[in-house]
């Protein structure tokens, strides 16, 4: 991958990124399920999640005008669970409008490439994650080949070029958050320049994808499955690309995401 430039020709393609909040999480309709839960800091999707989810995928397939050839999932239960949703609704062979989760559905798992990134994560500090909530022994208990397991069989890719190897050390500063958003999510794009991508990840993140490629926006809402649109030049040069700038796509309040420009 070569280094961001002036270029004075065509672009030979684009790329495309698109960033995704999770589904609807257990916790928020049910405050009662922590009480008992051995994960109280990892809650799953409620049912109207996973249908929310694999319906998403099914707009990606039909409205988006371009494939998505990877996805890359925050180790979360609700992100993993959504990323599970959606990539059977890209994948699926024969879809039905009755179809609404992605349960027993036949999929062709060519299609689409699946991975976890650590870097997608939580903000991991008690801003997002109540401080009694969160383990006591600071052991999270990510296990990927656990998480990879709930993805469509044939899926995963478990020799994806991944940005973090561990976890961000709790209490992690706010401005570290935002930072790391926005840093794995061009890490990602890099490693993979000639591919559409995915990221399935936290609220929190889908609004840097929007402020920090679109003039300082303000995001003030991101829905359950609200997503961004991403688009880069890519130029090849011999075996080597280099880059332009991405390019928010989507408007304000278009697919979830609102938000205000500095000269509204």
């Amino acid at each position: 991958m070569g280094s961001k430039g002036a270029h004075n020709k065509l672009p030979d393609f684009y790329q495309n990124v698109v960033v995704m909040r999770h589904g609807d999480r257990i916790d928020n309709f049910d405050p009662s399920w922590v009480t008992n839960a051995a994960r109280p800091w990892d809650p799953p999707l409620i049912l109207d999640g996973q249908i929310r989810a694999f319906v998403t995928g099914r707009k990606f397939r039909r409205f988006l005008g371009y494939p998505i050839y990877r996805v890359f999932v925050s180790p979360f239960l609700r992100c993993v669970q959504t990323a599970s949703e959606v990539v059977s609704s890209l994948c699926i062979l024969h879809d039905d409008p009755s179809i609404l989760t992605g349960d027993d559905v036949t999929i062709d798992s060519s299609k689409v490439k699946v991975s976890v990134e650590l870097g997608l994560c939580e903000m991991m500090s008690r801003e997002a994650i109540n401080l009694a909530l969160a383990p006591k022994d600071g052991n999270w208990g990510f296990d990927v080949t656990e998480r990879e397991a709930m993805l469509p069989a044939g899926t995963v890719d478990k020799n994806a070029k991944r940005v973090y190897k561990e976890l961000p050390k709790w209490e992690e500063p706010f401005l570290d958050t935002r930072a790391r958003y926005k840093q794995v999510l061009k890490d990602l794009a890099d490693n993979y320049p000639t591919e559409n991508l995915l990221l399935v990840t936290r609220g929190e993140g889908v609004g840097v994808a929007v402020s920090a490629f679109l003039n300082n926006a303000t995001v003030y809402e991101v829905d359950y499955c609200a997503y961004v649109e991403l688009k880069r030049p890519i130029f090849k040069e011999g075996q080597c690309f280099t880059t332009g700038e991405f390019e928010v796509l989507t408007r304000s309040g278009q697919t979830g995401v609102s938000y205000i420009l500095p000269s509204d």
